[in-house]
């Protein structure tokens, strides 16, 4: 299914985007990968999720990018015996690993690697940061604390220790049964949470065995310090700004943000921004002028994709939150500020005869009339390279593997048409030229520029280019053996 965009929409579902006909609308309206979360919902509930996009996808003919969002280690204070209560400013409060009901006083946090963890100053931030406190004192079981930003506190709320590297596996039990169960259905990109190093992704993909791509989540100052080898390391990256924003002072996510999306096009790797991008439309079916502003941001910025979370998971309006998604990303990408700012900000890298290749094939359809550039590729690569070059024309990935299809799904520009396996250059380029003349991207009197690697069915042998006529008759005179 052509998009006239080249950012990507990754739409979360949930109880408001759970049957057919709704997520096939979100599709239509524009959304090109489903986010499964398995912070909520069952195995059952995943699956079936999973089966209702793969028959949607058989429908409509549109290969569809699943990313299943691993939980991750959840850092949660206990009970309290009467659900709630408020801190104030100046108090005492204790931390611990006792059972009881919590108090005024105390409240358990079952958690004895933060405590492990935690020095003299250390902060401790609760309920998304609503409530901070200050460690002045700490054992093996407890901590006692200073509440430095009071407010009410309540079961089971989240804690976020920004200032520490915990001890933490980024993979709980939860997390290595959910993996094993994803991988087990077919789904195409693994997104783990809580990142801290380069250890917690290799040991997700150890796991995976290459039956799903692995996106790291970056949502602690921890990930930012080893973020190069974390990316390294990585198929792709989630800008998180949720617990990025707990943890870091919100005067600092945005540059955050621009830097990471800059090196993951360096690198030739997807990048996603997510959380609250039209936080209103859960309730609203208008978004408001900041939250268009923040999508248009990171559209200008030059992301891979763009995420709707609760907007299409719980809220009231899943496919206008889409819809108008689509619709801010077609008006910027039109306008002429939009290429400027993308081209100033691309980071030429020429280290192989691949990115020679597909560097050549950019400026070629940037300084002729080409409609498109076509790639042939088994494992993605070529298609992600020739991304990275954010060219002014559509990007046709050509693949025999469904698999690359789907994975391609959350990558910048890039439209993939099925193609059977190719055993000489010839074929490849007829059959590229009918795939861009039968969805749309040019017509018999147009050129494209083919990419392909010799021999075929070999991943990274990018090695030629061609421009080559959509006139069939053409390509046979000029080439009749």
């Amino acid at each position: 299914m052509r998009r006239h965009r080249n950012v990507k929409i990754v739409a979360t579902l949930g109880p408001a985007s759970d049957d057919y006909e709704t997520i096939k609308a979100l599709h239509l309206a524009g959304a090109d990968v489903f986010r499964l979360n398995m912070s909520h919902g069952s195995h059952d509930d995943i699956a079936q999720r999973h089966n209702t996009i793969r028959e949607i996808e058989e429908e409509l003919n549109s290969p569809i990018g699943i990313l299943v969002d691993l939980q991750g280690p959840k850092l949660r204070v206990g009970e309290f015996k009467n659900d709630s209560e408020t801190l104030v400013e100046g108090q005492e409060f204790r931390l611990d690993l006792k059972t009881d009901l919590g108090t005024s006083k105390r409240v358990s946090l079952p958690h004895p690697e933060i405590f492990a963890a935690l020095t003299t100053g250390s902060i401790l931030l609760v309920n998304d940061g609503k409530i901070k406190l200050e460690v002045t004192a700490f054992s093996k079981d407890s901590a006692d604390c200073i509440v430095r930003a009071g407010g009410v506190i309540s079961d089971r709320k989240g804690v976020n220790v920004p200032d520490v590297i915990l001890p933490l596996a980024a993979l709980s039990e939860k997390d290595r049964t959910d993996l094993e169960f994803a991988c087990g259905l077919g789904i195409d990109w693994l997104a783990l949470s809580f990142v801290q190093r380069p250890e917690d992704v290799m040991e997700a993909r150890e796991l995976a065995k290459g039956r799903a791509a692995v996106l790291s989540k970056i949502e602690k100052p921890a990930a930012l310090a080893k973020f190069d080898d974390i990316l390294k390391s990585s198929d792709g990256i989630m800008v998180a700004r949720g617990d990025l924003g707990v943890e870091l002072p919100v005067q600092n996510v945005p540059p955050v943000q621009k830097r990471l999306v800059r090196a993951c096009r360096a690198a030739a790797k997807p990048v996603i921004v997510a959380t609250q991008m039209l936080e209103s439309m859960i309730e609203s079916p208008m978004p408001t002028r900041a939250e268009v502003s923040d999508v248009a941001t990171a559209i200008y910025e030059g992301a891979d994709a763009i995420m709707l979370s609760a907007e299409s998971a719980a809220g009231l309006y899943p496919v206008d939150a889409v819809q108008t998604m689509d619709n801010v990303a077609i008006e910027v990408e039109s306008d002429p500020t939009y290429r400027e700012i993308i081209e100033a900000s691309r980071n030429a890298r020429r280290n192989s005869v691949a990115d020679g290749i597909v560097s050549a094939a950019r400026e070629i359809a940037e300084t002729t009339d080409i409609k498109a550039i076509s790639c042939y590729t088994q494992s993605g690569t070529t298609a992600l390279l020739i991304a990275r070059e954010r060219p002014r024309v559509p990007i046709v990935a050509m693949t025999s593997e469904i698999e690359t299809a789907r994975r391609l799904s959350l990558t910048w520009g890039t439209n993939t048409v099925m193609s059977g396996a190719k055993q000489r250059f010839k074929e490849a380029v007829v059959s590229a030229v009918r795939g861009a003349l039968s969805e749309g991207y040019a017509s018999e009197n147009d050129q494209i520029v083919i990419t392909a690697g010799v021999p075929f069915n070999i991943p990274g042998t990018t090695n030629i280019l061609r421009v080559a006529p959509c006139n069939e008759r053409m390509i046979y005179s000029m080439d009749p053996e």
